[in-house]
């Protein structure tokens, strides 16, 4: 069963129909798209506003327990912020909201190359054990990179294994830059992508140095909350079992050491297992935050097993209020889906 809707929570005052780049007034023109295509099997129903009588119709009609539930809650609906949900449970029955709008990735993104790096060894006969080398230009001092706090400028080799480690676990930018040359590039990561049936709308654009010279550049990684939450879905039950490369990666996710006020936050009391990744975005002109996100898959002490997609873009809150909105939808599906076992 699929349930898929579209509402615009964000519900702006100045005349604009909320997406981020009308609040961002965007000077290069980099904009996500405006409505994709349902997926195949979806059975869609979209609104765009909170009032709509057809769109409260739909909703009421879904079962209490039903992790949709979320959107009318007073902590998501009418937030000054475009959220954009999409979960997955038992690898079946599909809840979104806004689940085919774009939103930028952020450091969301570092999952799919992780992924695009495991297939690169895969296909090569290589293994985690190798070493790339990169030159002192590669540790750059003005991103974010623990690992460049850790060994300085004069680091010049990693195994795949510590590079994805410190991509993934820590989220390091420095990191993720050298897989991503080593792979080709962005028209490289791409063609991976495609090769391994990995949505189009699941776009990887800019490099980390691209985005830290131009933040709007970040707009380049988009992806759809549904097209999120599907290739974590597909990650868990397929890909993390089919190479030493792939299961490792599952390793990394869950033991993520960033956004743990987010998705992670409500599951902490429940001994439920969370492999995710989360991205964090930059501050706007007009004081809002670009992006929170948190993504990932759970599963459940009862036997219950879902993947999630939390997307937050032009938040008018700081990234710790931005950050318990995630953790509030979080709380809302795991309650649900409690209940409903």
């Amino acid at each position: 069963m699929s349930q898929d809707f579209s509402v615009l929570l964000h519900t702006p005052t100045d005349g604009t129909d909320g997406d981020c780049t009308a609040s961002l007034k965007n000077p290069r023109g980099i904009e996500p798209r405006r409505i994709l295509p349902q997926p195949r099997g979806s059975q869609a129903h979209t609104c765009m506003s909170p009032q709509s009588s057809d769109c409260l119709t739909f909703i009421h009609n879904l079962k209490p327990s039903d992790p949709s539930i979320f959107f009318r809650t007073p902590h998501i609906k009418g937030k000054d912020a475009r959220i954009g949900v999409a979960v997955i449970i038992n690898g079946k029955d599909t809840v979104s909201v806004n689940g085919n709008r774009d939103f930028p990735m952020m450091s969301v993104v570092k999952f799919p190359l992780a992924l695009t790096v495991a297939h690169w060894i895969n296909t090569n006969g290589m293994s985690l054990n190798d070493t790339v080398t990169f030159s002192e230009k590669a540790m750059k001092e003005d991103t974010y990179s623990p690992m460049l706090k850790k060994y300085g400028k004069s680091l010049n080799a990693m195994t795949v294994r510590e590079l994805l480690e410190w991509s993934l676990v820590e989220s390091d930018n420095n990191a993720a830059d050298i897989l991503l040359h080593r792979v080709g590039g962005t028209s490289g990561v791409t063609s991976i992508m495609r090769q391994m049936g990995i949505s189009d709308e699941i776009v990887i654009g800019a490099s980390e140095e691209d985005m830290h010279r131009d933040p709007y550049l970040s707009y380049l990684n988009r992806t759809t909350p549904l097209a999120m939450a599907q290739l974590f879905d597909r990650f868990y039950h397929e890909l993390r079992n089919a190479s030493q490369s792939y299961s490792e990666i599952s390793v990394m996710l869950e033991q993520c050491r960033t956004g743990l006020d987010r998705l992670a936050l409500p599951l902490l009391p429940t001994n439920a297992l969370i492999g995710h990744k989360t991205g964090t975005g930059f501050p706007t002109p007009e004081g809002r935050i670009s992006a929170v996100n948190d993504c990932g898959y759970v599963n459940l002490p009862n036997g219950t097993r879902y993947s999630v997609a939390v997307f937050v873009a032009d938040s008018n809150y700081d990234i710790a209020t931005t950050s318990a909105i995630i953790a509030e939808v979080s709380k809302i599906v795991l309650e649900g889906l409690i209940k409903q076992k």
